[in-house]
């Protein structure tokens, strides 16, 4: 390369690195998403440790506790998606200068919390042992599966909570009370879930009830912590949160039409997932019981992109509150620039070393003849996994910047199109009528990200976004 060439390359990167530097955000990024990734990071433990703690009690509840725990997420999202959408009229109101308007959409997200308690016993009541026995799994593990489901539906109302509760701090870019909850709830749940599924410390032995009641036990915890906090005496007076306590129609009204669509999404994205892990637990136990394992480890990676969503959602929602889009962008990419960083570490673990990692969920006494078997499908099913947590963090990206805008509608209707598409008909098809193996039924998964990637960041390209608001325009 002549020297005059490198040297104008040199100055031309420098430039472009000078640029990007004015306008990147990064260290504001990581202020916000940095805590929030670290309460996802608490959540992920537990749910690790979780699986973890019932893999060596017994394969039948490992088989179990993954089709019930998503199925129950699949719930708890959609109930908790709608409240954790307060978030982004607490940005926009932020954003927009106008206080006196965050309390009254603090308290539409409670009144939502207290009618979503309602529904969720009402699920527990009388839905779970007909949606268990539709499914179609062993009357064994169907059983641990129904118990472990009722339990968290009918304290779901605590999650649902702490998805508005946060959505306070979040919404204004205070996450470190959230991070803080949300370890504390951990340090809770890890010892008590350990005690509760094996029997010590003078605890009965419970198996997958007690992962259930342990968890339960640890939503209270992070409850707990929020609520005193936002009703402290600053936040009293400052968001007039007793003078704001009545009903508020508009706004209610507004949250279920961008939150109904944003949950649907969100749920919809679970569902795809939940109908893949119900449909590969009829190859049979060793693929169910290694889908199980991967999924569990590839929370590793969804958690934390979770994290980042919130965050530069609630970036999003402030940024256009103060007119200014320019600085959601900014902070789009710089997200996605960190988060980068993360998942690349995390896909070399998975391509280099996956034994590693798939030998700590599993028990050689207890799985016997099975553990080979589940070792090399599950090294090769990590691989597959590395591709598409890459391409999850432009979806997960990109739609955050949409829901922080309010273009929730565009999201529900790319989402349920792509769900049919690349996951249920081609799997229910591949599985039931042509014997589809457990790497073409993950494949199916890795083309679902793809082309949710790609919808997602041309909508986000369009800026059609940059225009919208979900609260009213002064």
């Amino acid at each position: 390369m002549p020297k005059c060439f490198s040297w104008w390359l040199e100055i031309a990167l420098f430039q472009l690195w000078r640029d990007w530097s004015k306008k990147s955000r990064y260290r504001e990024v990581a202020k916000i998403c940095l805590p929030l990734v670290t309460g996802m990071a608490a959540t992920t433990v537990m749910e690790f440790t979780d699986r973890i703690f019932l893999s060596h009690y017994s394969i039948a509840a490992l088989s179990a506790v993954v089709p019930a725990g998503v199925t129950v997420f699949l719930v708890l999202c959609f109930l908790g998606g709608i409240a954790s959408y307060i978030a982004v009229f607490i940005a926009q109101y932020h954003g927009a200068g106008q206080p006196e308007k965050i309390g009254s959409a603090l308290w539409q997200g409670i009144f939502f919390t207290l009618l979503s308690g309602v529904v969720l016993i009402f699920i527990a009541t009388f839905v779970t042992t007909p949606l268990f026995n539709l499914v179609g799994h062993s009357p064994e593990i169907r059983l641990l599966e129904e118990q472990y489901f009722k339990i968290l539906c009918q304290w779901g109302v605590l999650h649902v909570a702490i998805q508005t509760l946060s959505g306070f701090f979040t919404g204004r870019g205070m996450t470190r009370p959230v991070m803080i909850a949300n370890i504390l709830g951990m340090l809770v749940n890890i010892p008590l879930n350990y005690a509760l599924i094996y029997g010590v410390w003078g605890l009965p032995e419970l198996g997958i009830r007690g992962a259930a009641m342990a968890t339960v036990v640890s939503w209270g915890v992070v409850v707990l912590c929020l609520l005193p906090a936002i009703f402290s005496k600053p936040f009293r007076r400052e968001y007039k949160l007793f003078e704001t306590m009545a009903l508020d129609r508009e706004i209610l009204q507004r949250l279920l039409k961008y939150g109904v669509p944003s949950a649907l999404q969100f749920s919809l994205d679970i569902f795809a997932f939940t109908f893949f892990i119900l449909m590969v637990g009829r190859m049979g136990t060793v693929p169910l019981a290694t889908t199980n394992i991967v999924i569990s480890i590839s929370s590793l990676a969804f958690m934390p992109a979770l994290g980042f969503s919130f965050g530069i959602s609630s970036m999003t929602g402030q940024a256009l509150g103060k007119g200014r889009p320019e600085e959601a962008r900014s902070a789009a990419w710089s997200g996605i620039h960190l988060l980068l960083i993360y998942t690349v570490l995390l896909d070399a673990l998975f391509i280099f070393a996956p034994e590693t990692i798939i030998s700590l969920f599993m028990n050689k006494g207890e799985m016997g003849g099975n553990y080979d078997e589940i070792q090399q499908m599950g090294e090769i099913i990590l691989r597959l996994v590395a591709i598409y947590i890459l391409l999850d963090v432009f979806y997960m990206i990109f739609a955050s910047v949409l829901k922080g805008a309010g273009d929730t509608r565009f999201l529900l209707f790319v989402i349920l199109g792509v769900t049919l598409i690349c996951m249920i008909i081609p799997l229910f098809v591949g599985i039931t009528y042509f014997g589809m193996g457990i790497y073409s039924a993950w494949s199916c998964v890795v083309l679902f990200i793809a082309t949710l990637s790609i919808l997602i960041s041309w909508r986000y390209k369009g800026g059609k976004w940059e225009r919208m608001l979900v609260i009213e325009k002064g």
